[in-house]
């Protein structure tokens, strides 16, 4: 025993001190900077969802005589009837309280609530990697994915894919609990019901945030198939009801016609049918142009270097524990199975893809805990928690100051490999959500003349939302014919649409970071 955990009391060795801590840091963090992240284009409409979802659950608007189901989905109801507002119900109250309390602005208020969401994802990816390997290796892995600069700048600005990648790990964790212990076959029926219910729950809530969702139940059903007791399939049935009622209650879009509707959302969503234009490798493509290597390439460019280096030997630790049977690999097979399942249907089936690989961005959690058998194969030679603390800190260290220094676009982080952000600049899309306006409008509305008018290329009520009174925020699609010499073009560098778009007005307003140019506003001749 080192000299250092002599002088320790017990209850700071307790095995979540460091995950407690570090949550804690990062929570500490988050409330003093939530305030800085500008709204994404696809925010405010959704939050808008959030706003009138609740009009579903009214008794007294249902007793009215003019009850419509079309006014709970939002200024955008074509947009958001197909997507399951779960994450919104469950977070909207809780925000609404927080903006009762403080004043503060509803859009930041969310931002604040979508990382606390995605707090509790890392708080479950340890958990489950403690099926596998010790707590110091376990907090390794988590430290280095709350760490990274893609995940931490999309926790803030994405009300979608983190909140999925939270239910979907708490829904693996508990549903392999619930095998567990319905394996070892000592409760009662009336608590092996009980077993059944919270897992049953998070599938529901996973299925109406992702069309995917079901993939958890059948990662759990092939991990009871393991324990060969047949009564244990039984209570699958149970579970997939709890999960289907649950779907069902969340999700004011399926009332009508259940099975027929949720087919229709599942053929949609598979299809993600999009004509949007992504800068790749210089190039533009159409979403559904993009070639195989999209995928692998931007996941090895926008997490941290040594990520994939440390997977790697991850791998081989566990492969050699299997070896020698010392490794629990049913369940950590299905967990690699997670990630290389929807890899594999990206590279075969080629889906439209775009905004990065965010709508991916839930395959993640299995390359970092398999990244913890590298953690804990290192430290079993490394007993002094100061030096694990050194080695720790050297490793994630260089995507904290990429992460400070991009500050509030983190989601922008490229790794050396590419030369960082500003080497992808003009290569790949960098700040493609348009969280720049929120820096830009302001600065504009320091040094605008009484009355300017403002032309945005792109989502003009994202830059409306800033703007200071006096100032007459216009669309440029249509206003571009009334444009007239002194008025002011707002256009983001998505695309190199920047390069297009008024080419020859010069800049009087540039945001960006590290190099690379986000939005500019510029001022017609």
């Amino acid at each position: 025993m080192s000299l250092s955990e002599h002088s320790t009391p017990k209850s700071i060795q307790h095995k979540n001190i460091p995950l407690i801590l570090l949550l804690l840091a990062n929570l500490v963090i988050g409330c003093l900077t939530f305030q800085d992240y500008g709204l994404t284009w696809d925010e405010p409409l959704y939050y808008g969802y959030a706003d009138a979802i609740g009009y579903a659950y009214s008794i007294p608007e249902r007793l009215s005589g003019d009850f419509d189901i079309e006014r709970a989905y939002g200024p955008s109801a074509g947009d958001h009837r197909n997507r399951g507002p779960a994450y919104l119900l469950l977070a909207r109250g809780p925000v609404y309280l927080m903006q009762a309390v403080t004043g503060m602005d509803k859009a930041a208020l969310w931002h604040l609530m979508n990382f606390i969401t995605f707090l509790i994802g890392v708080f479950f990816l340890y958990k489950l990697s403690l099926r596998w390997i010790k707590p110091w290796g376990a907090f390794a892995a988590a430290l280095l994915f709350s760490s990274q600069p893609l995940l931490w700048g999309h926790a803030f600005i994405n009300p979608k894919d983190p909140p999925f990648t939270t239910v979907f790990l708490a829904a693996m964790y508990f549903g392999f609990r619930m095998v567990d212990n319905l394996s070892a076959g000592t409760a009662t029926r009336s608590a092996q019901l009980r077993q059944v219910i919270l897992p049953g729950v998070l599938m529901g809530l996973a299925t109406n945030l992702r069309v995917i969702g079901p993939l958890t139940g059948v990662l759990l059903f092939v991990y009871a198939l393991f324990k060969r007791k047949p009564k244990i399939l039984l209570w699958f049935v149970p579970a997939a009801l709890i999960a289907a009622l649950t779907t069902y209650l969340t999700w004011p879009y399926m009332w009508d016609a259940p099975i027929a509707r949720f087919i229709e959302v599942l053929t949609l969503m598979s299809n993600n049918p999009t004509s949007l234009k992504v800068l790749f490798l210089g190039q533009t493509y159409r979403a559904y142009e993009l070639p195989r290597r999209y995928l692998p390439l931007l996941m090895g460019i926008t997490l941290t270097e040594p990520v994939w280096f440390l997977f790697v030997i991850g791998l081989g630790v566990a492969f050699v524990r299997f070896l020698k049977k010392r490794l629990e690999w049913q369940t950590l097979g299905l967990v690699l199975a997670w990630f290389a399942i929807l890899v594999l249907y990206v590279l075969i089936k080629r889906p439209p893809m775009y905004d990065g690989f965010r709508h991916f961005l839930f395959i993640l959690p299995p390359v970092f805990i398999v990244t913890g058998f590298a953690f804990e194969a290192g430290f079993s030679w490394i007993r002094a928690n100061w030096l694990r603390i050194l080695i720790l800190t050297a490793l994630v260290l260089p995507g904290v100051l990429a992460g400070i220094q991009l500050h509030p676009y983190e989601y922008t982080y490229y790794n050396t490999f590419v030369g960082g952000t500003s080497g992808a600049f003009r290569t790949f899309e960098t700040d493609y959500w348009l969280t720049c306006y929120k820096e830009a409008v302001e600065q504009f509305n320091q040094q605008a003349p009484p009355n300017a008018t403002l032309v945005v290329y792109r989502e003009a009520a994202n830059a409306a939302y800033y703007a200071a009174d006096g100032i007459n925020v216009q669309d440029f699609r249509a206003y571009a014919k009334n444009i007239t010499s002194g008025d002011y073009v707002l256009v983001a560098s998505r695309s190199n649409e920047d390069l297009r778009i008024e080419r020859k007005a010069p800049i009087v307003i540039s945001v960006g970071r590290a190099g690379a140019t986000f939005c500019v506003i510029k001022q017609v001749e």
